[in-house]
């Protein structure tokens, strides 16, 4: 059996980079309106040239590899906090996430001006438990500084074995000096539906994702509560809830609606802007419904929490929302990775655009303490909302 030549691998390798790089920057370039074709090819070849520069000149010898990635990702990140390329370890263990059960920390995040910044903590994982909260900016890792590295690289430094420590930095709101965390890495597994019957007679629903069975799952729950006489409201709760597929958002948002507008998105292109409406019938049969979120409910639970609140379905109470209003596809790669892109922005049915603004609540109820933990004797939020339901 012949031998395969390292250094044609190599090649391999960065040919293949070099080729995503390029499509990206068509894809890239033919946003800018003004730019002439002409205009693209010169930036592809100056890239080229920029290159090999540094190949040869660097005072290292550089990890070419590494480079074309960090490239890559640059180009991406230019575009929006949610652009990002996936290597092909990073994509493949992202599939393996989606399948609900993981190792990690349990937390979703984001790049804001070259920090990593936390969308939330997903509940019950050793994250939340620590006291990482929604909005804080990850500033080192294990001593390692974060500014100037990608969102994807900050990521696989958060990664390692199950049952191994991490240190977060951490730099927080309203706090003058910087927090540190110390985490044991657990294999994480989401539950995206609980549910409770809260004094007797509240219907409590906690989402913490949208996921491919989340709508079977919450329309499960509340047939069952349904069932019981003495139910008089429902307690939806989204707060630390990042999102998840909008599709999910949708289907659940009809659970509690009659009729209207649930939610729109538009695109580059016209003929791919669409609306969605909900259908007759609602589960709940129109009882008292208090919705709960804070900085930590972004993206799908923010679709549904304003459609809720436009059609005045429901209360919402707690803290303004993330404020993240786009959709992002995942867009598989010749080399078995991929990149996750912005292809859409989503409006409210009163044609408001959520982005960089968030969903405010109806009621303003801010966490009491740095104690406060969600469905606990410390959730101030929780208990306002179910005094209201009972008052």
């Amino acid at each position: 059996m012949g031998r395969i030549n390292p250094e044609r691998k190599i090649n391999n390798i960065m040919k293949k980079k070099i080729f995503i790089i390029i499509t990206l920057l068509n894809l890239f370039f033919s946003q800018l309106v003004n730019s002439s074709e002409q205009n693209i090819y010169e930036k592809i070849d100056l890239f080229g040239e920029v290159l090999e520069k540094i190949n040869k000149e660097y005072v290292d010898e550089i990890n070419q590899s590494e480079s074309m990635d960090s490239a890559i990702n640059g180009l991406l990140q230019s575009l929006d906090p949610y652009s990002a390329y996936m290597s092909p370890e990073v994509f493949n263990e992202m599939q393996t996430e989606t399948s609900g059960k993981f190792g990690g920390l349990g937390i979703e995040v984001s790049m804001e001006s070259g920090v990593v910044k936390v969308i939330s903590p997903i509940d019950d994982t050793p994250a939340s438990k620590a006291g990482i909260k929604a909005g804080d900016y990850i500033v080192k890792i294990n001593e390692i500084q974060v500014q100037g590295k990608s969102l994807s690289e900050a990521v696989d430094l958060m990664r390692g074995p199950v049952g191994s420590a991490i240190e977060l930095t951490i730099r927080r709101r309203g706090e003058r000096k910087a927090l540190t965390f110390k985490i044991v890495r657990e294999i994480i597994q989401i539950q995206s539906v609980k549910a409770d019957l809260l004094e007797k007679n509240i219907g409590y629903i906690r989402l913490t994702s949208f996921n491919e069975n989340s709508d079977t799952q919450v329309e499960k729950q509340i047939k069952e509560l349904e069932k019981n006489k003495n139910v008089k409201g429902y307690i939806l709760d989204l707060r630390n809830n990042p999102g998840g597929l909008l599709s999910q958002a949708i289907k659940i948002s009809d659970f509690f609606l009659d009729n209207g507008e649930i939610v729109s998105t538009k695109s580059r292109k016209a003929s791919e802007n669409r609306k969605w409406f909900a259908k007759k019938g609602d589960l709940t049969n129109g009882k008292l419904l208090i919705v709960l979120i804070n900085y930590g409910s972004a993206s799908a639970s923010e679709i549904v929490a304003g459609a809720l609140k436009d059609h005045k379905r429901a209360i919402l109470l707690g803290e303004n929302s993330f404020g993240k209003g786009s959709v992002q596809s995942i867009i598989p790669l010749k080399n078995d990775g991929a990149i996750r892109l912005t292809i859409a922005k989503y409006y409210l049915p009163s044609g408001k655009s959520i982005s960089e603004v968030g969903v405010s609540p109806d009621i303003e109820i801010a966490e009491e303490t740095d104690e406060f933990r969600i469905k606990t004797e410390t959730d101030n939020q929780l208990n306002y909302a179910m005094k209201l339901l009972n008052g």
